[in-house]
C-alpha cells in the first residue's frame, strides 16, 4: 500500500518540474565543455611549470 502511495506523489510531483528548454540545455552543456577544457589548460599549464622547475632544481 505505502509503495502504491509513493508512486502516485512522486507522479503528482513530478506535475511541478519545470524542465528546462533544449537551448538551456544546450548552452549549459557547452559552458561545461568550455570550463572543463579551460581548467584541463590551467592545470597542464602548472605541470608544465612544476615539472620544469623540479627538472632545474634536481640538476642542481
Amino acid at each position: 500500500m505505502k509503495l502504491i502511495q509513493h508512486i502516485r506523489e512522486t507522479k503528482a510531483e513530478l506535475r511541478h518540474v519545470v524542465w528546462p528548454t533544449h537551448k538551456h540545455t544546450m548552452v549549459s552543456t557547452l559552458l561545461v565543455i568550455v570550463v572543463s577544457f579551460g581548467v584541463a589548460y590551467y592545470l597542464g599549464l602548472f605541470d608544465v611549470i612544476f615539472e620544469k622547475l623540479l627538472k632545474q632544481f634536481i640538476l642542481f
